[in-house]
């Protein structure tokens, strides 16, 4: 067992085990008698990958704090924004930016987001008040200050 493990009651072990952990995958593979934790972290068009073994790293409970320290550590060194809430960083709107869409039908720009309840939320910007290029700007700067709110970087 590694210092670590001595010095956390087994429930709070038990508890955190169980947790879900964002970019980390528990790994059990009896037959190649692999066991330990998998992280992969991505940023733009990256994947940063390491596996943490529960034999190496002094126990399943150690092995997954080392995990976390690396998956953080290496957000951190990358740029990306520490976080436990989900980001989409690929548009398939024809815009080319997430949550901000072109509705050629009522001439306008539609806006979507998540909210802090995980709801959706939605609004439009005029083409035929704004013009097409201001009406665009006003929809990604809508976009931004709403997913900056939600991840608390106002």
């Amino acid at each position: 067992m590694g210092e670590l493990d001595r010095t956390v009651d087994k429930k709070t072990k038990q508890k955190f085990l169980l947790e879900k952990h964002k970019d980390i995958a528990r790994i059990d593979q009896e037959s190649k008698r692999t066991h330990g934790w998998y992280v992969r972290v991505r940023y733009q068009g990256k994947t940063h990958a390491k596996f943490f073994s529960d034999k190496k790293g002094g126990g399943r409970y150690s092995s997954l704090l080392s995990a976390i320290t690396w998956r953080d550590k290496t957000e951190k060194i990358l740029g990306k924004i520490r976080t436990n809430k989900h980001i989409v960083t690929v548009s398939s709107t024809g815009t080319g930016v997430v949550g901000v869409r072109h509705n050629k039908k009522m001439n306008r720009y539609e806006v979507s987001w998540v909210t802090d309840y995980g709801k959706q939320g939605k609004t439009s910007v005029s083409i035929k008040k704004h013009g097409k290029q201001k009406a665009f700007l006003l929809a990604c700067e809508i976009r931004k200050l709403k997913e900056n709110a939600r991840l608390g970087l106002t």
